[in-house]
């Protein structure tokens, strides 16, 4: 028997800095659309925890580990950090103000209440982009979620994050031995092959399935010690 979801309910639609993002429920899902562009829902999961254990798994036994989450999203990634008591610092930058309220505040709380309460979280506001090239900050693992993947960004302007400009600030805020995990909704092996030109080591893919089609995947390196 086939499950009917029906028409999706607008919870809440606003201008923000970079254009218009909606929040809706599609039957018991929660989703997030930006200018029309679908980009996340909580349906899964899976591959955004895979994100955060990558990054841990690449860093060995170092001791408390910093980690900075490009782009809160729909909390999985953030929520599955403060789950683990190895992570040190967790920060999350997220350049849209709605979707910091969606979980301060919103529908979205109720995934990340308990990671937003966590002494380690820290949530900044601002445009990722641009926090990697200003920050003084420096971080033990950098884990990408801000886009559909490098060959299908968000906004034109996050093309510039996985240019070789772009990954060298990516390796600028990583301490030696430091990690770069990108999530993708396909393989790029054009983006792992720029990963390498850049000087970032131990360059792999690796895939996670998904019900339907092209897996998903997380590229990985490492910036040499």
């Amino acid at each position: 028997m086939s499950i009917t979801y029906g028409t999706p309910e607008v919870l809440d639609r606003r201008e923000g800095p970079y254009g218009e993002v909606v929040l809706r429920r599609h039957g018991g899902l929660l989703q997030i659309i930006a200018n029309g562009c679908f980009l996340m829902d909580t349906s899964d999961g899976r591959s955004e925890r895979r994100l955060v254990d990558a990054a841990l798994a690449a860093l060995g036994g170092r001791p408390d580990p910093r980690v900075l989450i490009g782009g809160l999203g729909v909390g999985f990634s953030l929520a599955h950090a403060a789950a683990n008591s190895r992570w040190g610092r967790i920060t999350v930058v997220e350049r849209e103000p709605a979707v910091i309220d969606w979980h301060r505040t919103g529908p979205l709380s109720e995934s990340t209440r308990t990671a937003l309460a966590d002494p380690r979280t820290e949530i900044v506001e601002a445009d990722l982009v641009t926090y990697v090239h200003e920050t003084s900050d420096t971080y033990d693992a950098l884990c990408l979620d801000i886009d559909n993947g490098p060959d299908w960004t968000v906004t034109e302007s996050n093309g510039g994050l996985y240019s070789p400009a772009g990954l060298a600030s990516c390796a600028r805020v990583l301490r030696p031995g430091g990690v770069l995990a990108v999530w993708s909704a396909k393989p790029s092996p054009e983006f792992e092959g720029t990963l390498g030109n850049v000087g970032f080591q131990q360059v792999r893919t690796e895939e996670i399935p998904v019900a339907r089609g092209v897996p998903d995947v997380v590229h990985l390196g490492i910036r040499p010690g």
